[in-house]
């Protein structure tokens, strides 16, 4: 616990500063911290049925990454996005020279990990400029809810889990656990709207519902792949908490869903 509780607070004061010292650090971390989760799905996927092409994947990932952080920053126009699809193509051409039995295998898990992985990372990155100009309240609020609902869910679970919530993906979660979170999230997100702005009020406590219900959800699908691939973490860079890729499991369904409600209310 105490290896947990110092990685997690270093942990968090590293996202915390990469949000508040500006749209380029912020940008050039969330694309390196994306690349490496992209590392570790390949890593967790990877096998002799399966190899994603990893080096091709994550250079085609940081480059929409970073092409599409230029374009939000104003240093390039969007037509500079097509860039990538030399790359896309280049993923097909390069199989046909390994010799693979199952090549399209291959081809599907590259372009999974930039599916669930990158491209999520990359609308959660959008949300520092959703009205336009940079703004840090908005994702460090976001990423307030979602330690926020971690913790709220991981108390009130030790404290008063019975009721399983999905034991069969996820044996230690339970309802208690999870209305802990769900609560406390809602809390949160009334003080983020007096201390943030930014938002309003329902919209702050909308995007808490999203990130509680949402994210809980990107929680067990990461379990449920895991599982599926009989791997307990996806690395172990964290101490105490595995790989940087379960950390985010609840970022990667919830980003994109908040950035879609407050791209469509704005």
């Amino acid at each position: 616990m105490k290896t947990r509780a110092i990685t997690g607070a270093i942990f968090v004061a590293v996202m915390v500063a990469s949000t508040l010292f500006g749209p380029y650090l912020y940008s050039i971390f969330f694309t390196l911290l994306s690349a490496w989760c992209l590392y570790e799905f390949y890593g967790i996927v990877s096998s002799e049925d399966r190899a994603p092409n990893k080096t091709l994947g994550i250079i085609l990932a940081v480059t929409g990454f970073a092409i599409g952080a230029m374009v939000a920053m104003d240093l390039l126009e969007p037509k500079f996005l097509w860039l990538i699809t030399p790359l896309v193509g280049l993923t097909y051409i390069i199989s046909l020279f390994q010799k693979r039995s199952f090549p399209f295998n291959d081809i599907a898990y590259t372009f999974l990990g930039i599916c669930y992985v990158t491209f999520p990372f990359f609308l959660f990155a959008k949300l520092g400029f959703i009205n336009g100009v940079y703004n840090h309240y908005i994702p460090l609020g976001f990423l307030i809810l979602l330690w926020t609902n971690d913790t709220g869910a991981y108390l009130a679970g030790r404290s008063f889990g019975k009721h399983k919530l999905f034991e069969r993906i996820s044996p230690k979660k339970t309802w208690e656990g999870f209305f802990g979170g769900f609560i406390l999230a809602i809390v949160v997100a009334i003080n983020l709207e007096k201390y943030f702005g930014s938002l309003p009020l329902w919209q702050w406590i909308t995007v808490a519902m999203i990130i509680s219900i949402i994210g809980t959800l990107g929680d067990l699908v990461e379990s449920m792949l895991k599982r599926s691939l009989h791997v307990k973490d996806s690395g172990s860079i964290l101490p105490g908490h595995g790989g940087f890729l379960d950390r985010f499991d609840g970022l990667l369904l919830a980003a994109p869903i908040v950035y879609v409600f407050l791209i469509l209310i704005s």
